[in-house]
């Protein structure tokens, strides 16, 4: 059954998705200081996999999650598990600003994939929302210039790695539910990382538990509301509101870790929501031709 368009449905189900990706921010922020970055993938996804059952149960069971694209499954999200990777380690290469500021490169390359892959049509509206919430994020953090060093090659890496994840769940959503696309990532994820995982094995703090259990119920269900909001909207349409998640996560800082927040911030989250508005604007109809 295709799934009716529907920019308000997209735009609730990314606030879904904003709200649990700064709330597993805060939480990674505190479970690495104890934990390889390999044990806490591996962890969300097993764990994410046992909160799922009771939605796979109500959806009529394994059954339902068969899948004729698993190719594009698999290779969905082994370049999202490389992708996330590449940025955790890009973190202790280069400064946090600079990865964040390159990171926000990949609604470019959704956009430029959906457009060149999967027709969808690049209005003028979705390109200012992507060079407005580009301007913004480049005002937020205001990455140093000077020579490309490996961590900002490992950080675009990563970014054009999240494009190309982007572009398939696009693709993926098309034909499959929402509840698939994340059985699938969950279970590639929890096979790719369970060999890196044990080998780098270390029992952390008790208390540490508690944070990547957050890190699972987030990390779960953020993308099951990112892969529902593509069901309602283009990948074009979608990609650019993820660009609130630099200021949501600036302000978080500023609260909870007293990182100073400034005008620049400010006004780099205003230029943010400016290009999203824009987004939400309905494209022109395409004028019929004469008979």
């Amino acid at each position: 059954m295709t799934t009716p368009p529907s920019k308000t449905m997209a735009a609730l189900w990314m606030a879904g998705w904003l709200s649990l990706t700064l709330v597993m921010a805060v939480a990674g922020r505190e479970a690495v200081r104890e934990m390889n970055v390999f044990q806490v993938m591996e962890v969300r996804s097993l764990l994410g996999l046992c909160m799922l059952y009771p939605m796979i149960r109500r959806a009529g069971g394994f059954g339902t999650l068969r899948t004729r694209r698993l190719p594009q499954h698999i290779a969905r999200n082994l370049i999202h598990y490389v992708s996330q990777l590449g940025w955790f380690f890009a973190l202790t290469l280069i400064p946090i600003g600079q990865v964040v500021a390159i990171e926000f490169t990949m609604p470019i390359w959704t956009a430029i994939l959906a457009a060149s892959f999967l027709s969808e049509r690049m209005t003028s509206w979705k390109i200012a929302a992507i060079v407005l919430g580009l301007v913004g994020v480049i005002v937020i953090v205001r990455p140093a210039t000077g020579e490309i060093n490996q961590g900002q090659l490992i950080a675009l890496g990563a970014a054009v790695g999240f494009g190309v994840s982007m572009a398939l769940v696009k693709s993926l959503t098309r034909t499959e539910s929402a509840l698939a696309v994340l059985f699938w990532m969950l279970v590639v994820q929890s096979v790719a990382g369970f060999l890196p995982a044990l080998y780098v094995w270390a029992w952390p703090p008790t208390y540490v538990w508690g944070w990547v259990a957050v890190i699972s119920v987030c990390g779960t269900f953020a993308h099951y509301c990112l892969a529902s909001a593509m069901r309602y909207a283009d990948a074009t349409v979608v990609v650019p509101m993820d660009f609130l998640r630099v200021p949501l996560t600036a302000t978080a800082g500023w609260l909870l870790y007293s990182e100073r927040l400034d005008g620049w911030t400010v006004l780099g989250a205003a230029l943010i929501l400016f290009g999203n508005l824009l987004n939400l604007k309905p494209a022109a109809p395409i004028p019929a031709r004469a008979q």
